[in-house]
């Protein structure tokens, strides 16, 4: 499974970015695909993740009501919508997939990452 993020970039505090992931490979759509981030000098911590067929969806508690991830299967691609964004959730985001929901970590497969910037 090949995933390739997009859509970071700077905004301002309280503003809006939506990031994307694209999957491709053989069976890329029965993974449950989730969001990563990592900040400067921090550890890469977990964001949001998405069953595969979008019907559950689980998210860190410091996104909860901000954030919301979905996936449209017929174009193999999640998003993660994020909104209210504070410097805080300035870090590179990256996307992964993985066959037991995220139960284990490291994740089956990573994706590069994509800045976001969150200025005041």
């Amino acid at each position: 499974v090949q995933l390739q993020a997009s859509g970071g970039g700077l905004v301002q505090a309280g503003g809006s970015l939506r990031l994307s992931c694209e999957a491709s490979g053989r069976d890329s759509s029965i993974y449950t695909v989730g969001w990563f981030r990592q900040a400067p000098g921090k550890a890469r911590e977990f964001v949001a993740h998405i069953s595969w067929n979008g019907g559950s969806a689980v998210y860190a508690e410091f996104v909860k009501g901000r954030f919301t991830i979905s996936r449209d299967n017929a174009k193999n691609t999640v998003y993660l919508q994020m909104n209210s964004l504070e410097p805080e959730d300035t870090a590179v985001y990256y996307c992964a997939a993985d066959g037991a929901s995220f139960k284990n970590y490291p994740p089956d497969y990573w994706g590069q990452g994509t800045q976001v910037t969150v200025s005041s």
